[in-house]
């Protein structure tokens, strides 16, 4: 079994400031796992306690049924790809791919024949003879990734390897990465602070915010039903609308069943408001907004619009094209099914 556990891990740097806080995670044998979260937010650090790169202070990591706190990276098992890609420059491609295997003793025909392999895989058979200067910033990434291959690992750790690259070989890469950790079938941890790419990668999403875990689980899961303000503003793009509603109410805002707390948090994302006329019959949620901005993206188009005299923006999206005059006034709803209700103070999710 290849299967990751964090038990209560945590890492405390000189002058003590905590940079992972007691974090306990269990990934199972052959899961894609992404740590997400801002800078900061000590997602790179825990990695590197896994990695065996950075101390850790309590608690302890095990892969399969072995605690690796006292192993040396090399004894650990793992392959990492890193930001940097970290070729060397004066190797040939296949030479980057074998270096590590020849340091270990693998006999020639073995490390031909993996190479061979995960260049094939990877589809850089052709680029074996050139130099990293002689590659884009995708065929190097390809080869780190082999070089990692050819490991054959119990664990492949990321950080943050696509953040180099243009969108468009970002998205392509994403999808090979996640094509070819199902494939292969090794436990990965992929650290990231782009949700996109972890909604997209993710078996298991976890979502950190000043060294803890603010939720783990299945990425629609933490999408459908985040548990703190800070999940439903990080995870989703746009962000979830978060409007901090005073008791009593506020105007140009109609809820049929507010929550019994006095002052609260409404959630609501983009796509789940409709625009509709004044006629249109009783909702869970209205909102009368002035229009403010509009941002067209082809397919779809994100109005802006500031709540009756509150002053308070949100987002509405709408599919295809709306051709609406900034400083109209439009009524926006929602279905009961679609709302989230937060603590004011706490920002954790209230009972449904």
């Amino acid at each position: 079994m290849n299967n990751v556990q964090l038990r209560k891990v945590g890492k405390v740097y000189a002058g003590g400031f905590e940079a992972v806080r007691q974090i306990s995670i269990d990934i199972p044998d052959g899961a894609f796992c992404v740590l997400v979260g801002p800078s900061g937010c000590g997602k790179s650090t825990l990695l590197r306690m896994v990695a065996g790169l950075e101390t850790i202070t309590s608690g302890e990591v095990a892969i399969g049924d072995k605690v690796v706190n006292a192993l040396d990276p090399s004894e650990r098992d793992i392959a990492m790809v890193f930001q940097n890609y970290a070729l060397y420059p004066h190797m040939s491609v296949y030479d980057n791919m074998a270096y590590g295997l020849r340091n270990r003793g693998t006999p020639k025909p073995e490390i031909e024949t993996r190479v061979q392999e995960a260049a094939r895989i990877l589809e850089i058979g052709h680029l074996l003879d050139r130099k990293p200067r002689a590659l884009s910033g995708g065929q190097r990434q390809r080869v780190a990734m082999g070089r990692a291959i050819v490991r054959k690992p119990r664990v492949f750790l990321f950080d943050e390897p696509l953040s180099n690259l243009d969108a468009k070989l970002r998205i392509q890469m994403r999808v090979e990465i996640k094509k070819l950790q199902r494939a292969l079938g090794i436990t990965s941890i992929y650290v990231t602070h782009d949700q996109l790419e972890a909604m997209t990668l993710a078996d298991m999403l976890v979502v950190m915010n000043k060294g803890k875990v603010e939720q783990m689980g299945p990425p629609l899961a933490l999408y459908e039903k985040p548990q703190t303000t800070f999940v439903a503003g990080f995870i989703g793009a746009p962000p979830m609308n978060l409007v901090e509603v005073p008791a009593g109410g506020m105007a140009g805002l109609t809820l049929a069943h507010p929550p019994q707390v006095g002052r609260f948090i409404l959630g609501i994302r983009p796509e789940h408001f409709q625009l509709s006329s004044e006629d249109a019959g009783p909702s869970a949620l209205v909102v009368e907004l002035t229009l403010t901005a509009v941002e067209a993206v082809g397919s779809e188009t994100f109005l802006y619009g500031a709540i009756g005299g509150a002053g308070r923006e949100i987002i509405v999206r709408v599919p295809g094209k709306a051709d609406i005059a900034i400083g109209t006034k439009l009524r926006a709803v929602a279905d009961a099914h679609d709302l989230h209700f937060f603590h004011a103070e706490t920002g954790d999710r209230l009972p449904d």
